[in-house]
């Protein structure tokens, strides 16, 4: 696979005692199945309210890879950018507890970087013609692609899928990016407006085709997400305006 980059993985969490420990071990088990050393992994809990922080502590104290880092307030777009404000590893990204997104793309991400010095960002997609989407349900399939078609429509986004929980950058690339803008966004959109925001700086991405399977347990609020989506998209159709990059 070449020689190693420092990999640092968040692992943004929310209430996840039931998950935590098998997500962290099953990857950690991965690295060691490849001979891959240098690397991290950063559970980043958004105040969980569980047993997720004695889980992920205990985690951290039989594992020298994984740190923790607690948050009081709540969502994936405050996760990320507080992990990569501490990154020093020389890839950063992060992916789903859960490993929807199958593991062994870890090698694939790494093996692109690696082979490409002039990629800054791996985006995963489960609704690229290659990828392979297993169990997903019918309504969370259309909300998918209907998000897709929506942010092609109005933002003129070039990637097949913005939300796919597996996206990774090289270090200088994404710590430039989310200094070039403000964002109040504190959840999922945050993830979307930052991949939108890489397409419009010409950062060099890759799309990576994923083997991606539903995870059941996650309980999704359909129409609240939809609506909240929509809000979201139009506020940030006009901030693209104001800007002149739209």
């Amino acid at each position: 696979m070449g020689v190693d980059m420092y990999l640092n993985i968040l692992l943004p969490v929310l209430n996840e005692e039931k998950r935590l420990k098998r997500g962290v071990i099953n990857t950690i088990n991965y690295f060691s199945k490849i001979g891959y050393a240098d690397y991290e992994l950063t559970i980043i809990d958004n105040g969980s309210e569980d047993h997720t922080r004695d889980i992920a502590l205990k985690l951290k104290e039989k594992y020298q890879q994984v740190n923790y880092i607690r948050l009081e307030e709540k969502g994936v777009g405050i996760a990320f950018r507080t992990g990569v404000l501490q990154n020093k590893a020389e890839i950063v990204g992060y992916m789903d507890i859960d490993l929807s997104t199958d593991i062994s793309h870890i090698s694939d991400m790494i093996r692109i970087f690696q082979k490409n010095k002039k990629i800054d960002m791996v985006n995963a997609s489960r609704l690229n013609k290659k990828s392979n989407t297993i169990g997903r349900k019918w309504y969370r399939m259309i909300t998918s692609y209907g998000l897709s078609f929506v942010l092609k429509l109005f933002l003129h986004m070039k990637a097949t899928d913005a939300i796919c929980g597996f996206k990774f950058f090289r270090k200088q690339a994404i710590e430039k990016l989310i200094s070039s803008f403000d964002s109040n966004e504190k959840g999922w959109f945050y993830v979307i407006e930052l991949l939108l925001r890489a397409e419009r700086s010409n950062l060099s991405i890759f799309e990576l085709p994923v083997k991606w399977e539903d995870d059941y347990n996650t309980t999704v609020h359909v129409w609240k997400l939809i609506k909240n989506y929509m809000r979201n998209i139009f506020i940030l159709r006009r901030k693209f305006k104001k800007e002149g990059i739209l």
